[in-house]
C-alpha cells in the first residue's frame, strides 16, 4: 500500500514539475543586456549629416528592418548598433553624393516592450533606456490582486533566437521584450 501511494505521489509531483513551465534564463539572456543596443522595427532614428540640412531628420525602422534615407533608398538597420548604421550610411553617401559625409545618429525613441498577465493595465508600452521589471510593472498599472510578485518571464529575442527565461523584478529590461506576470498559486 505504501508503495502505491509513493507511487501515486511520485506521478503527482512528475505532473505538477511538467505543469509550471519554470525554465530559467538561459547565459545569453542576460548576456543580451550588456551588449550594445541592437536596432530592429519600431525604432525612431535621429539621423544628423553635418552641413546638409536637407538629409538631416528622425527616420522610422520600418516593419522589414528598413529606413528609407533619401539619395540612397533602403538602408538595412535591423540588427545593427548605431555605429554600424552611421558607417553604411556615409559610406553609401560616398558614393557619389558627398565628398566626406559626417553621420551622427542617436535613437530618439526605443520601441516598445510589451507586459501581460497579472498586472493592472496590460499593454505596449514606451521603452526608456534603464528599465528593470519593476518600473515595467508599475508603468502597466501595478500588480493585480492575484499576481507573483516575485518573478516573472520574460521573451526576448536574442541573436536572432526568441528565448524566454524566468528572472526576478529586478533585472533590466529590454526594447521589444515581452513581460508575462504569472499567477501566484496562494
Amino acid at each position: 500500500m505504501k508503495f502505491i501511494i509513493a507511487l501515486a505521489l511520485y506521478g503527482l509531483m512528475l505532473t505538477l514539475v511538467g505543469c509550471s513551465g519554470y525554465r530559467p534564463a538561459p547565459d545569453a539572456f542576460h548576456q543580451a543586456v550588456i551588449e550594445p543596443y541592437r536596432l530592429d522595427s519600431g525604432d525612431n532614428l535621429r539621423i544628423t549629416v553635418f552641413e546638409q540640412s536637407a538629409l538631416t531628420n528622425t527616420y522610422a525602422i520600418d516593419q522589414a528592418g528598413y529606413i528609407a534615407f533619401p539619395l540612397i533608398g533602403s538602408v538595412n538597420a535591423r540588427g545593427k548598433t548605431v555605429q554600424e548604421l552611421e558607417g553604411e550610411i556615409a559610406g553609401q553617401l560616398r558614393k557619389g553624393f558627398l565628398r566626406d559625409p559626417d553621420v551622427s545618429i542617436q535613437v530618439d525613441q526605443h520601441r516598445s516592450f510589451f507586459i501581460l498577465g497579472e498586472v493592472n493595465a496590460a499593454g505596449q508600452y514606451t521603452y526608456v533606456p534603464g528599465m528593470n521589471v519593476q518600473n515595467a510593472i508599475a508603468i502597466a498599472g501595478g500588480y493585480s490582486v492575484r499576481a507573483n510578485q516575485v518573478n516573472v518571464d520574460i521573451t526576448r529575442k536574442v541573436n536572432g533566437d526568441v528565448l524566454t527565461g524566468r528572472v526576478t523584478i529586478s533585472d533590466p529590461i529590454l526594447a521589444g521584450d515581452t513581460i508575462y506576470v504569472r499567477e501566484r498559486l496562494f
